[in-house]
């Protein structure tokens, strides 16, 4: 057993041709998530590519679709015994049809490129990959207990996901969260909750040249509101309120009496959403007779570093193990599935996949040299839960 993490190195570096078949095949395959029959096309296509290295190392096992509001969720749960290990990612993306052609899949000089590549096609490749690695070595027992689960609709909010996510980590000892890295390959220590909103302000429509008097503008309500919304962030607490996206009115002559604006919020901890939360359904109208409602709420928890720190710890530990040095944690502003599992209590530590950036940018990529080292450390992290349990 000494020797496991180098033999665990090699037998990853040694998979680098397979996993990138692997990880070309589901590239190029466009899943973006308003598409659910192309989600569902594609939760075909990655459990069949997913599905193969795990029956190659001699894993028995089936995988599940499981359909909730039209959204197609992928679960592989290996072995019979309790459920110990989560590996959580997802298969959508927020690349609309045709981006292949324009950010083909190509891999260059060390360099992957495509849509979804970085968020997050190699991650669910390293973890299938690492499983069966760690099953090659020390037979099928020792991966009895994980589960993998990929969700198709994480990029818009985890909206039918939601309690699938949660039941499938409550009784687990860790989950490990395979969304692209942080700068420098960085692990996901902290991650901001979010919240969606709409704003409606309602008026009264009225001829724009024969009786705008008659008509409440809101448009002009709307204005007043954006300052009053972006108001209600704490920059010194780390909790941004944004206006997004808008709409005002129906034609060019009429006083509009409807306009709305989508907000992003994003909080530290539970405390600052709660009070976003509040404040943003007291918001009170400026114009005579017109009215103000509020939709949306709270979407994800925040992952507050309590929830990371003590596997971070784990990992820092094995990195040099899988060839990496200076392994460094970072709190990020972007949520993931894996505040949800960090919200009902089970340790979870993200952005163990590709090392690269540009993610939902046109300069996404990976950066191929980073894959063995990270399959390896996902293999020592699962090794070392399933030994040792949670701390």
């Amino acid at each position: 057993m000494e020797n496991m993490p180098n033999s665990l190195l090699t037998s990853c570096t040694a998979r680098m041709p397979q996993m990138l078949s692997d990880v070309e095949r589901i590239i190029r395959f466009e899943s973006p998530s308003d598409d659910h029959q192309a989600v569902a096309r594609s939760a075909e296509l990655v459990a069949d590519v997913l599905g193969a290295p795990l029956a190659a190392a001699g894993i028995t096992t089936v995988v599940d679709t499981i359909v909730v509001d039209g959204v197609n969720h992928l679960r592989w749960r290996i072995g019979s015994g309790p459920r110990r290990v989560l590996l959580l990612g997802h298969h959508d993306t927020v690349w609309p049809h045709g981006t292949l052609d324009t950010i083909p899949f190509s891999a260059h000089d060390g360099i992957l490129r495509g849509p979804g590549c970085f968020d997050m096609a190699i991650g669910l490749v390293q973890a299938v990959h690492a499983t069966a690695v760690l099953a090659g070595l020390h037979g099928a027992d020792a991966v009895n207990g994980i589960t993998i689960l990929v969700t198709g609709d994480e990029e818009v909010g985890s909206l039918t996901s939601r309690t699938l996510l949660e039941d499938e980590a409550r009784d687990c000892d860790a989950v490990f969260v395979l969304e692209a890295s942080g700068p420098g390959g960085s692990l996901k220590t902290e991650r901001k909750g979010t919240s969606m909103y709409t704003v409606h302000a309602n008026g009264r429509a009225s001829h724009a040249g024969l009786d705008p008097e008659s008509g409440i503008n809101a448009g002009v309500e709307l204005a007043h509101q954006i300052p009053a919304i972006t108001a209600l962030a704490a920059p010194d607490l780390g909790t941004t309120v944004t206006p997004t996206s808008g709409r005002i009115g129906t034609t060019t002559n009429t006083v509009p009496a409807q306009a709305s604006v989508d907000v992003d919020v994003r909080g530290r901890t539970a405390a600052e959403l709660e009070r976003v939360d509040a404040q943003i359904r007291e918001l009170k109208p400026a114009l005579d007779d017109a009215t103000i409602t509020v939709t949306g709420g709270i979407n994800r928890p925040p992952l507050e570093l309590a929830s990371a720190e003590g596997l971070f710890a784990r990992a820092a530990r094995l990195a040099p193990d899988a060839g990496i040095a200076d392994l460094r944690g970072v709190a990020v502003g972007g949520a993931s599935d894996g505040n949800f599992t960090a919200g009902i209590g089970v340790p979870t530590l993200d952005g163990l996949g590709g090392v690269g950036g540009g993610a939902h940018a046109q300069s996404e990529h990976v950066e191929l040299t980073h894959v063995p080292h990270r399959t390896a450390l996902l293999a020592l992290l699962i090794e070392d839960v399933m030994r040792g349990g949670r701390q």
